[in-house]
């Protein structure tokens, strides 16, 4: 009774509109989800929903699509598998059912609606009263449904989420999601279904899709290509850079497809860790009559990442990456963040140890993350969530590259993104046979579709193995300065290598050492019985900084290395080799940390 009694509150409060501003502490997550393509017309569909686990996927047979309501109750965005979702059900959940009332303000009417879903792991059908309204693959990826047609604006309907998931098929990105029941070595709790904002919003029918904002710096302007939902005669695009309240620079042109408009700057200011300065950006859509008919705010940061020989550079300047490798954990959100603060917070941490960025690692982090990069000038690396994948599978392949495009698409503008990174480890690369050559295949076609969809670098498979790449990562968790010389060492003219027979030869790339370190440490309580680290743990504190100088120092030693990621910024459930506890309380004493991670490589 309790619960339904919640259930009908929360439920009276969304649809009378009390959340409108998506600003009340009662929802969760109540921030918007898209910083950089805001809209005044939105609503945030957090909160309570009513939910059914379908284990013999006969949900579909039992025409579940047509509920108005389950028996059960799950707090959205939060995975069943989460303390936050109010459900924390741990074993494998093959299908699910999700359910909520909603209702489009009569204001909206003759405007599109876009349903929004910021993740949902892994495929979904979204159903409104019943019909189909769209399909999704992808757990890591957003995606947006027009449900116009659906809609009867002022009245109440049924919206039904139907999800599958299976971690273990081979067909599907996983990340480190356990393949096995419990959580062990470097795979943690699973999420399933819904992981990230729902939410709703009002589009004129001409109004933007989306914008690629690029950022030219050695031309001093920004590049905007739009894309649009409709055109209609006498169309135009308004786009207005702002420093501050002033604006620097602006542009109207009569909006097409396709649509390039340049933003000259008289004088630039850059983006970097040391200043992440951003421009605010308004795009606004005209009618024949000059009436705006879309709003849109945005930003973007003015830098320029390239590659020269086996240097990496920002802003035409050197840049030695000084990295933590992140893996977007939480205690009680597991893949969610349990707020927004949660999500700056880990980046100030980072920062307070010593780095100058991260390697996202086998997530892919929500867009509230890359806004708090953006703002505080943190450097990452993008990567997917692809352990699990079969990648000598052709649909594992077909799944992958469509989910991997809608990550960068939606990501591009990000100034902290600085490099991609779509897989980690590819140890199942077989020898010389089919299998291997589906797979040397599958990483072409993902480093090529990334240089067509964008400018930055891309790191193909980080540590292995290696056969279209523009960075040379290597994975060498070496517990003492001698032996990570010895991991480093140049024999017979030749940079090592993981593998010489099972990927190309290194071409002078950038030298990264993409993981290391991962030094265990325990700070009051273990974890679990399977807890570990790299290594055999130290027994003093004093060891430990004794260690973590010796062997990061020693890293700072080799010219041709580009820079370096520890493992890690935050223990994970059973591995316990982070700078901070898995509830980001302190383990070190953090001035000595820091000192260690802010040292660069003495000029020679």
């Amino acid at each position: 009774m309790k619960h339904l009694i919640i259930y009908i509150l929360s439920s009276f409060l969304l649809l009378t509109g009390w959340t409108a501003n998506a600003q009340n502490n009662s929802i969760p997550r109540p921030e918007y989800p898209r910083p950089q393509f805001e809209r005044a017309e939105w609503r945030n569909l957090n909160g309570q929903w009513s939910y059914t686990f379908d284990f013999g996927k006969s949900g579909r047979d039992r025409k579940l699509y047509n509920s108005t309501g389950f028996n059960e109750f799950i707090i959205v965005p939060f995975c069943p598998e989460s303390k936050l979702s109010g459900v924390e059900y741990k074993d494998f959940i093959p299908a699910m059912w999700y359910h909520r009332k909603l209702q489009v303000p009569a204001d909206w009417q003759d405007k599109k609606v876009i349903l929004h879903f910021g993740g949902v792991d892994y495929y979904s059908v979204i159903y409104i009263n019943g019909q189909v309204a769209g399909r999704h693959w992808g757990g890591s990826s957003s995606f947006g449904i027009d449900i116009t047609r659906f809609v009867k604006y002022g009245e109440e309907q049924q919206l039904v989420v139907y999800v599958e998931d299976d971690q273990r098929s081979g067909s599907q990105g996983r990340g480190k999601q356990s393949g096995n029941f419990y959580s062990q070595g470097c795979d943690y709790t699973r999420t399933t279904g819904i992981w990230q904002t729902v939410w709703m919003e009002a589009v004129d029918a001409c109004g933007l899709k989306s914008v690629r904002i690029t950022p030219e710096l050695d031309q001093k302007c920004f590049t905007v290509q739009p894309e649009f939902y409709g055109l209609q005669a006498g169309q135009k695009l308004r786009v207005s850079v702002k420093d501050g309240d002033r604006v620097v620079s602006k542009q109207t042109q009569t909006a097409a497809t396709p649509l390039t408009l340049m933003l000259p700057l008289k004088t630039v200011k850059t983006w970097s860790p040391d200043s992440p300065f951003l421009y605010d950006i308004e795009l606004e859509v005209l009618d024949a009559k000059g009436k705006v008919i879309d709003h849109v705010n945005s930003y973007a940061g003015m830098r320029k990442v390239h590659i020269e020989g086996n240097k990496f550079f920002l802003n035409n300047e050197p840049c030695y990456l000084r990295f933590v490798l992140d893996q977007g954990f939480y205690p009680t959100g597991v893949w969610t963040a349990p707020t927004d603060a949660d999500l700056k917070r880990d980046i100030e941490l980072s920062l307070a140890a010593g780095f100058n960025g991260a390697r996202l690692h086998q997530k892919v982090f929500e867009e509230r993350f890359h806004y708090w990069a953006d703002k505080l000038g943190y450097l990452t690396w993008g990567e997917s969530a692809s352990w699990g994948l079969n990648t000598s599978s052709p649909e594992a392949a077909r799944n992958f590259l469509t989910e991997w495009e809608e990550v960068v698409v939606r990501d591009r503008n990000h100034p902290s993104i600085i490099v991609w990174t779509p897989f980690n480890e590819t140890w199942d690369r077989p020898n010389d046979n089919e299998q291997a050559r589906q797979h040397d295949r599958f990483i072409s076609d993902v480093y090529k579709l990334s240089h067509n969809l964008d400018y930055r670098p891309v790191n193909d498979a980080s540590g292995n193995y290696h056969v279209m790449t523009d960075i040379w990562s290597v994975h060498h968790y070496a517990q003492s300065g001698e032996e990570m010389k010895k991991r480093l060492e140049i024999k017979d003219g030749k940079l090592p290598q993981k593998d010489v027979k099972k990927e190309v030869p290194y071409e002078g790339q950038p030298y990264f050492l993409d993981e290391y370190g991962g030094i265990k440490w325990v700070h009051g309580k273990q974890f679990a019985k399977n807890s570990w680290g790299y290594g055999q743990g130290p027994k003093t504190l004093d060891e430990f900084y004794a260690r973590l100088k010796d062997i990061t120092f020693t890293v700072l030693e080799f010219d041709f290395v580009a820079g370096y990621c520890y493992t890690q910024l935050t223990d994970v459930e059973q591995e316990q080799n982070g700078i901070y506890n898995y509830d980001r309380t302190p383990k070190f004493d953090m001035e000595i940390i820091k000192s260690i991670f802010n040292r660069l490589p003495e000029k020679k």
